[in-house]
């Protein structure tokens, strides 16, 4: 099976149950709503009909909603957009009702004290780019760098640190509040900075809650990754806006770098942001972008995101359909016997931890060396939140990872974890019956044979939270 997972953006392109079943079809195991345009009503209507598409579809579909969070938007440009042209001057203001070539104008008050000379700032994902020439008076004059079409109202990114805005902003909170009470899998917090910004969203603790999802897009973030991975279910490396705070030939050993400590950490992470860009317009990817993928998936990550591509693309169902193609390729060339060379090289610290922690280390490492060891056709967790998946998810295991849980939300949440899948058992009092449902299910369910050897790891105690049991045993 296809071990890195996708997460794929609905919009315009794709709001129409059949194109959303085909997009299920094709491969997509996580729908993200984003929730920066429309009103709330509007978004909660297409939550429902993904909701009501998947279980036509028989499928445990898991929904994301993306907050908008403290971004700064541009009053809209005339229809059909307007052409950036590099080398040109932009001023930008604040108070106006309308963009032009000429002058942009953005819902931001605190503008001109946010900005200084010699400061790059981007539009929409980061394909516009600008650097500031001067600040007087009430407008910012901006030379552009990097140009290109602009349309609608996309987000103006200023330098992160001088930002004023809190994360998440009261619209955020009033917009998860909603989602919540619904039922949503995940929520993707927006330009977070801090792990104080992950806590203040104040929801339970996953599955009772949903998963909290970090997007890494501020140098304030990779300044504070550690705590802000700690504090979270899942992180997102979003590329496109953290390319505003570095250098473009940074990005690619920060994507390996937050990738890494978010697998030394237990947390799956989601790899964002034009990851096959042309095919917003084009029937195929490029070369480069079919690489980007394939080496996002070498690097570690969990999942990958398509945005544009399926929410206003040419094809949605063709764009999730190229992904699946070449992750699937990508994981059948993934080295996972390289991969142990990189867990030992993340060293995880054990003085930070307390004793079920460590204890899950040892017990999910041994795991996967004990499948590979009997020759075990996969590894069967059993976890009522999903924490035992996800830690011996880190390892990347050669073997499938079939964890069954009775509760749904967290079957849905293990929807981004690499290399799992995830089904729903029924409650029962004893771990011997759990186990037992678990192994019937992987017979009749998942493609096991009686007789196929699996090692199978779980938790005995509630009070404690680690995973301490490991036994072999055969399909019966």
């Amino acid at each position: 099976m296809r071990r890195t997972k996708i997460v794929a953006t609905v919009g315009p392109a794709s709001f129409d149950p059949t194109v959303i079943k085909k997009m299920i079809r094709a491969g997509m195991n996580v729908t993200r709503i984003g929730l920066a345009h429309g009103s709330l009503d509007d978004h909660l209507v297409t939550y429902h009909r993904v909701r009501e598409a998947a279980a036509d579809a028989g499928a445990d579909l898991s929904i994301m909603v993306d907050l908008p969070g403290p971004k700064i938007r541009c009053a809209p440009f005339p229809d059909g957009g307007v052409d950036l042209l590099a080398g040109h001057e932009v001023l930008i203001t604040s108070g106006r009702d309308g963009s032009t070539a000429e002058v942009i104008s953005v819902d931001y008050p605190d503008l001109i004290t946010s900005m200084q000379s010699g400061d790059r700032i981007a539009l929409g994902d980061g394909n516009i780019a600008m650097s500031v020439e001067g600040v007087g008076g009430d407008e910012v004059v901006t030379r552009v760098v990097r140009g290109g079409l602009v349309q609608g109202r996309p987000g103006l990114q200023v330098p992160s640190e001088r930002l004023r805005l809190p994360t998440p902003t009261p619209e955020d909170l009033r917009l998860a509040d909603a989602f919540i009470e619904v039922g949503v899998d995940m929520i993707a917090v927006s330009f977070v900075r801090s792990a104080h910004d992950i806590r203040r969203v104040g929801v339970e603790a996953a599955p009772a809650g949903p998963l909290l999802v970090a997007k890494v897009e501020t140098a304030a973030a990779v300044e504070h990754l550690d705590g802000i991975v700690e504090a979270s279910g899942a992180v997102m490396v979003a590329r496109g806006d953290l390319g505003t705070d570095y250098a473009l030939s940074e990005l690619p050993h920060l994507q390996k770098h937050i990738i890494r400590r978010c697998i030394a950490m237990g947390r799956p992470v989601i790899t964002a942001t034009q990851m096959l860009e042309s095919m917003v317009y084009a029937a195929f990817p490029t070369r480069a972008e079919a690489s980007d993928v394939a080496n996002a998936v070498f690097d570690g990550s969990s999942a990958l995101m398509l945005s544009g591509e399926s929410a206003i693309g040419v094809d949605p169902v063709n764009a999730v359909a190229t992904m699946a193609e070449i992750i699937k390729r990508a994981d059948e060339e993934f080295d996972h016997e390289a991969w142990a060379d990189v867990i030992d090289d993340l060293r995880f610290d054990d003085k930070q931890k307390d004793a079920a922690a460590i204890t899950t280390d040892a017990l999910t490492m041994a795991a996967c060396k004990v499948a590979e060891r009997v020759d075990a056709k996969a590894i069967v967790c059993l976890s009522r939140t999903g924490f035992t998946a996800r830690s011996v998810t880190r390892f990347r295991p050669s073997v499938p990872i079939l964890a069954f849980s009775p509760s749904e939300a967290a079957v849905r949440q293990l929807a981004v974890s690499w290399g799992t899948r995830a089904t729903l058992t029924e409650e029962r009092s004893t771990a011997a019956e759990v186990r037992d449902d678990a192994l019937r299910l992987a017979r009749d369910r998942l493609g096991m044979a009686s007789g196929d050897r699996v090692v199978v790891i779980s938790g005995q105690s509630v009070k404690t939270r680690a995973t301490d049991t490991l036994r072999v045993m055969p399909i019966p």
